[in-house]
């Protein structure tokens, strides 16, 4: 319940950066608060990435709607066990958060290119990048700035913005990386159930509880190779007590979680600790 409420505030907290990252990014489009310069295209070309209103924003905002409904206790099961689908519920959970941590990581890279680069303004020579090969000295070095006649404090103006947008995105970084996280801790230290599709008849799921360890992991091992495929993703909550595993048990307990299950008629329940 915890994990849970903890999610929903992360989600939510990715709505109002992706909004704040979209007007961010559309500030830059009017340098000094006029519109002449984005008509005539006199803009530094990293804006015309969307990185803030397509990708931080757009898209988070869906990242975000996609996590809510998620986390919601009310939604759809997608498959017959309850226990099944909350599994999947967190892999489209991790999913997103992995899809969320794409996009803001796109905005992070353009932006900070876009502030190393420098602003598109009219100097003495005419319109250029008037700091594009001082690899961002300029960036502190402030008596550099008056090199740019046109438009007024335009280099103020793009370095506060891409600054914010760094920190918005670096910001949904983090967070889709929290969400990450606390889904994997779910899978890796939750106490689920291993579904398995038994096609011997004679298999029996106690052979996992064996306590010779030398004749029960090659017995274990033969009947391993009969099974079709596991559950993906589902790792017991054994992994919480390997001090209680023998040797021999732990790695043939992996192999179990780690494989995959492809059909889900007569399938049998085996809990390995």
């Amino acid at each position: 319940m915890g994990s849970r409420k903890c999610g929903g505030c992360l989600s939510g907290l990715l709505i109002p950066l992706a909004l704040w990252s979209i007007t961010v990014n559309i500030l830059l489009y009017f340098p000094n608060g006029q519109t002449s310069y984005a008509s005539s295209n006199k803009l530094t070309n990293y804006v015309w990435y969307f990185e803030g209103i397509c990708f931080s924003g757009v898209m988070m905002l869906i990242v975000a709607a996609v996590l809510l409904v998620l986390e919601n206790n009310n939604n759809c099961k997608c498959c017959q066990s309850e226990n099944c689908s909350k599994k999947y519920m967190t892999l489209l959970s991790i999913i997103f958060s992995a899809l969320g941590i794409a996009c803001s990581g796109y905005c992070l890279v353009i932006s900070a290119l876009g502030l190393v680069q420098g602003p598109y303004c009219r100097t003495l020579h005419g319109w250029e990048y008037a700091f594009e090969g001082t690899a961002g000295r300029f960036l502190t070095d402030s008596s550099l700035w008056i090199q740019c006649l046109e438009p007024a404090h335009v280099v103020e103006w793009n370095i506060i913005l891409f600054s914010i947008l760094i920190a918005l995105s670096g910001l949904q970084v983090i967070v889709c990386l929290i969400r990450v996280v606390i889904q994997l801790s779910k899978i890796l230290c939750g106490t689920y159930s291993v579904i398995i599709q038994v096609t011997d008849p004679h298999w029996r799921p106690d052979l996992f509880r064996s306590t010779s360890a030398a004749q029960d992991s090659m017995n274990l091992v033969g009947r391993f190779f009969k099974l079709h495929h596991f559950l993906p993703f589902l790792l017991p909550s054994c992994l919480l007590k390997l001090s209680h595993l023998n040797f021999f048990r732990i790695p043939m307990c992996l192999l179990v979680c780690l494989c995959g299950l492809n059909q889900w008629n007569n399938c049998k329940t085996c809990i390995l600790c």
